[in-house]
């Protein structure tokens, strides 16, 4: 049987083996890192503009990851795969993505992080997993109708409008520390 109630049955069953990975392994990974990531140093910590938009950017970029693995079974409005989309969005942007992480790395270390790259990779895991849990609530098929737009708009920005959109302020994506306060 190749229908499956109007849902691809290949994709259906890919759906739900990355629920089951998602479930069992990265989640249980995420609460290990969260539980062993080094904290920050002082309670008046806090983001500069550059470093505030260096984790959203980097938020951007984990949860369009996610986006096209989940939804790699789908193709966009030319046919194009969106999990190859993602990969080529990656590599469009990939020196500006690369800026990003040395921003964190910095703000990290400069603040008493001992394993800055260690800290940065939790952090993205908590960004793929907050999308994720989308994911594991949704519907395969109405989770990428929901995101796929994400891949589609995103693929078509340049360098500058990728920026501007990591540092607007979202309500519902808070950065992870107060912008600091000009003097």
């Amino acid at each position: 049987m190749s229908n499956l109630t109007g849902i691809n049955l290949r994709g259906f069953i890919y759906m739900n083996v990355l629920r089951f990975f998602f479930a069992f392994c990265v989640f249980p990974l995420f609460a290990i890192f969260s539980y062993t990531m080094p904290v920050l140093a002082g309670d008046d910590v806090c983001y500069t503009l550059a470093e505030s938009e260096a984790e959203q950017g980097i938020r951007i970029h984990s949860e369009l990851m996610v986006i096209g693995l989940n939804c790699a079974h789908m193709a966009d409005a030319n046919g194009n795969n969106l999990y190859m989309e993602h990969k080529k969005f990656t590599a469009k942007h990939e020196e500006l993505f690369a800026t990003y992480e040395k921003i964190i790395m910095n703000y990290l270390q400069r603040n008493g992080n001992k394993s800055p790259e260690k800290a940065l990779h939790s952090m993205r895991t908590q960004f793929a997993n907050k999308i994720s849990n989308d994911v594991a609530t949704m519907r395969p098929d109405i989770f990428c109708k929901t995101y796929v737009q994400r891949i589609e708009k995103a693929s078509k920005m340049d360098d500058g409008t990728l920026r501007k959109w990591a540092a607007t302020k979202f309500p519902g994506h808070p950065v992870g520390q107060p912008l600091c306060k000009e003097e």
